[in-house]
């Protein structure tokens, strides 16, 4: 009985809610005697959140409703969307889904408004995202599935998933401080629905956006010419993240493959059981990740369905949205790569071990065929790079070097000769080139690179420095590898890529089966850390 009293709170300590009302309600009055309505407004969400957690919906929603009139009417919309946010919170509780689906819709549209402000925004207004804005978008995906009464509708799938991409490139442009993507590409489902018209790459492919909600896994699926799908699975998005986060610690290990099999084969579970037997009917061969959180931070590759990994029955490819730029194949294009690469890395980089290994990479890529420009160990510096890359046509950019991906965009960066190149410097390196020029830059390898240790968040990193790079496609690794396995992966990568008959995502798969399949490279370490993001074909 002493030690509950001695943890408790005393009752002098605990919040005096009319006291707080009383209070909250005078500021309302002062502000608007004051004619500031700014201030009106922020006390008017205040109070009506007060409301909220008392459960009084009715007056909550007036005094909500109240501020929301004066945020828009004086334009200020980091208020704003708190005041729509809310009002779809509290119509939410009150069973009326059409408008808190509404309220909510204003709520994502009004941060769409704010997200070119993120840069140059007062630092007083600018939000905690985590806190401020995911679960805005999350708790809206929720509410319009929540809706369809268990009659999966697919107009309301489609705006769950295009609220999980708003969400992805909200979380770029916060990464980044600014806006960096704006929609004028093709929808992943046309590129799903329409054979290649190169027939000589067939691929038929199925895209999944797996959504992560605080008490379900929701995954959508697109399949060839069917409408939207949709499963779950009853599932903590705690409980996801530490399975995903155990996966990931076996994953490094390259004595842990027993222990990655039963890992990954719980994800498996949760993302494609439910749909495996319609992927065969479907003679799917590609599976395209939109992968939401924490999923973002293991490759999908090494799923494993109790009999095979998923690499061993599909190509695998990850995209950062709903749309693919220049959905073409890279076919008949001879291959002319820059390749970059560092062997030892700069001295104040101690923690970064020597890349012995780097000249058998680059000279596997000459052995497959493809013509190559080299920048090797000090001759590989950012001004050098630069300047190749906006030299000569390459449509391929191939950098063997260290480099981390962070959730911070200042901790994100590759390793050149003169120190490190800032995931916001690839701007100057690679978008200068004009993208709709016969040699745009196809694709973007990175050999070396890893995630940040420690990091959950650390894949964002890897979705920025694509995007920045303006490369139609980016192959990079999770964690850094074995080199001497690296070098086997690259070469045959780039011997499939030579043949002109096989998509990206194809030769990638070719080219992981050839390190699972050698004797001293089984392990899901060596030859499942490669992801393929953008275009696939």
């Amino acid at each position: 009985m002493a030690n509950r009293q001695k943890n408790a709170t005393p009752d002098s300590q605990l919040p005096n809610l009319p006291k707080i009302a009383q209070l909250l309600a005078n500021t309302v009055k002062e502000a608007h005697s004051l004619g500031d309505r700014r201030a009106e407004a922020n006390a008017l969400l205040s109070l009506g959140n007060l409301y909220e957690q008392t459960k009084q919906w009715s007056e909550a929603t007036n005094l909500t409703q109240q501020g929301l009139i004066l945020a828009q009417a004086t334009i200020t919309p980091d208020i704003a969307y708190r005041l729509q946010w809310q009002l779809g919170r509290l119509l939410w509780q009150q069973k009326e889904f059409p408008g808190a689906i509404a309220a909510y819709d204003a709520a994502v549209d009004t941060i769409k408004s704010l997200r070119s402000d993120l840069a140059t925004i007062n630092q007083d207004i600018q939000f905690n995202f985590r806190d401020s804005v995911e679960p805005l978008y999350r708790q809206s995906v929720e509410l319009l599935l929540q809706s369809q009464a268990g009659q999966p509708n697919a107009k309301i799938l489609d705006q769950a998933r295009k609220r999980i991409e708003a969400l992805q490139l909200a979380e770029i442009d916060n990464f980044f401080q600014e806006a960096c993507l704006e929609g004028k590409n093709v929808i992943l489902d046309q590129v799903a629905d329409q054979e290649n018209p190169n027939t000589a790459i067939f691929s038929t492919a199925a895209i999944f956006y797996p959504i992560i909600l605080p008490k379900q896994l929701q995954v959508i699926v697109k399949l060839p010419n069917q409408p939207l799908q949709l499963y779950s699975t009853n599932i903590t998005q705690e409980e996801v993240e530490k399975a995903v986060s155990k996966l990931r610690k076996v994953l490094v290990n390259p004595t842990a493959t027993n222990a990655v099999k039963m890992q990954s084969q719980t994800v498996y579970n949760w993302l494609l059981k439910p749909i495996e037997s319609k992927l065969s009917a479907k003679k799917v061969d590609t599976l395209v990740f939109v992968l939401d959180g924490v999923l973002r931070n293991i490759p999908m590759a090494s799923l494993y369905d109790g009999q095979k990994f998923l690499i061993e029955k599909y190509a695998i490819a990850l995209s950062v949205s709903l749309q693919l730029q220049n959905p073409h194949p890279l076919v008949k294009q001879p291959l002319k790569a820059l390749i970059a690469g560092l062997s030892q890395p700069p001295a104040d980089f101690p923690n970064f071990a020597p890349l012995p290994a780097i000249k058998s990479e680059v000279k596997s890529i000459s052995n497959a065929g493809v013509a190559t420009t080299n920048l090797l160990d000090q001759q590989f510096t950012s001004k050098a790079l630069e300047k190749e890359v906006n030299s000569f046509p390459f449509n391929v950019v191939h950098l063997a070097t260290h480099g981390q991906f962070s959730s911070r965009a200042e901790e994100t960066f590759i390793l050149a000769a003169d120190g490190p190149i800032n995931v916001k410097q690839f701007d100057s390196l690679l978008r200068s080139r004009d993208e709709t020029q016969a040699q745009a830059v196809e694709l973007l390898v990175l050999s070396a690179c890893q995630t940040a240790a420690g990091d959950k968040r650390a894949a964002l990193g890897l979705a920025g420095t694509a995007i920045r790079a303006g490369a139609r496609s980016t192959l990079a690794s999770l964690w850094q590898i074995d080199d001497e396995s690296t070098a086997l992966f690259v070469g045959d990568f780039y011997q499939q890529l030579k043949k002109g008959n096989i998509s990206k995502a194809q030769a990638l798969r070719h080219a992981q089966l050839k390190i699972l399949q050698h004797p001293n490279y089984r392990a899901p370490s060596f030859w499942s850390a490669y992801v393929l993001i953008g275009n696939w074909l």
